[in-house]
């Protein structure tokens, strides 16, 4: 799993960000998106996805409109998910 934390770099219009929206559903249909949304206390927001690797989920963050049209600039993580499955990564 990967997380792009995006920041601000210019003020963002209706027309980027419908775009933006196609984007994050073209990733929900592929099934690779799993959670996203601004920040409401901090400029900018995030998306997690699933990707096989980090260069595919960079080429992702990159694709997505926001990057791509130089609205936001991005930060990418790769992250673990700890659950109830899997114990919270405790060992059992």
């Amino acid at each position: 799993m990967y997380v792009y934390l995006m920041k601000n770099l210019k003020p963002l219009n209706e027309e980027v960000v419908k775009k933006h929206v196609a984007h994050l559903k073209e990733l929900k249909s592929q099934g690779k998106l799993v959670l996203c949304g601004p920040f409401t206390d901090y400029p900018g927001g995030m998306v997690v996805i699933t990707a096989e690797n980090l260069e595919e989920a960079t080429k992702i963050a990159e694709a997505d409109p926001f990057m791509a049209s130089g609205y936001k600039s991005f930060e990418i993580r790769t992250m673990e998910q700890a659950n109830e499955e899997n114990y919270y990564l405790l060992e059992e």
